[in-house]
């Protein structure tokens, strides 16, 4: 039976955090067997990983993708860079966003689409931190608004509010 959906392995949730995602890519990866029951084991980190352009190929370095454990010696090494699968026109659009300064390309996440590893990469440029104390502000904001709003239906406030005002 073929594997049909999508199944995420990991994400790099602070690269959100660390950057201000602008462009987002869907590409294949070239990977050995023993990486692929790895993945399928649901093992792998994002978290100090990039991608880069090199001899007009992409790259995916920094990624672990632990050893298999049922593997023998043709288990993989776990922080081998990894070849990018990508159309030929997505990687121009690349090099050409790539060549502003200050913007870099993240994974974001590792994931099985109908049985094939894919990765989604994003062309982001790194925040400063008064953005990342910004970003976080309006965050809170809006969670606190919501929850007035959500109050507001729940028809509790007006009683607990009376209470505590006597």
């Amino acid at each position: 039976m073929k594997e049909v959906g999508r199944k995420v392995i990991a994400q790099n949730k602070k690269a959100r955090h660390d950057y201000s995602i602008e462009d987002v890519y869907e590409c294949g990866m070239v990977l050995t067997g023993t990486e692929v029951k790895s993945l399928r084991l649901g093992r792998a980190s994002l978290v100090d990983g990039f991608a880069m352009v090199t001899d007009g190929e992409l790259w995916l370095s920094g990624i672990h993708i632990p050893e298999y454990t049922e593997g023998t010696w043709t288990n993989h090494t776990p922080r081998r860079d990894r070849k990018l699968l990508v159309h030929k026109n997505e990687l121009n659009k690349l090099i050409g966003k790539l060549k502003d300064s200050g913007t870099t390309l993240v994974p974001l996440s590792l994931y099985f689409k109908d049985g094939k590893a894919k990765v989604e990469i994003a062309v982001a440029r790194g925040k400063k931190a008064h953005d990342k104390r910004e970003a976080i502000k309006s965050r809170e904001a809006d969670r606190e608004v919501a929850r007035v709003v959500s109050r507001g239906t729940s028809g509790k406030s007006g009683r607990a509010s009376k209470r505590y005002e006597e």
